[in-house]
């Protein structure tokens, strides 16, 4: 098991659970923002589950590396489209976050795929 895998999984699920929070009481700072991407309201929910999901997946896959990839390459995929959907309708302030987010859980995929 490596150190930094858990660590960056711990750390990952953590800001996906704040996320996930955030779209369910509709915290209207992440409501405006998802407004801006052009996000359905009928959405937020599945986009908060995925989050949860994904905050999950990484966790238990701690334990069971496969479930931890997969896990990892779901929140790849979710962050990718954040940043395609700010793209997309060039909110260039919102991209360097989803960005960010985009890259960390690419290491976090990096590192189970490795250490599996």
């Amino acid at each position: 098991m490596s150190i930094a895998y858990v660590v960056l999984a711990v750390l990952l699920s953590l800001m996906l659970v704040v996320s996930g929070r955030g779209k369910l009481v509709k915290d209207p700072k992440v409501m405006a923002v998802l407004d801006a991407v052009g996000v359905v309201s009928g959405l937020v929910p599945v986009l908060a589950v995925l989050e949860f999901a994904g905050a999950v997946g990484l966790l238990v896959g701690i334990g069971y590396r496969p479930l931890g990839v997969a896990a990892a390459v779901g929140v790849v995929l979710y962050f990718l489209g954040a940043v395609i959907a700010h793209l997309r309708v060039k909110d260039v302030k919102g991209v360097p976050g989803s960005g960010v987010l985009l890259v960390v859980s690419a290491a976090e995929l990096a590192l189970a795929a490795a250490t599996m």
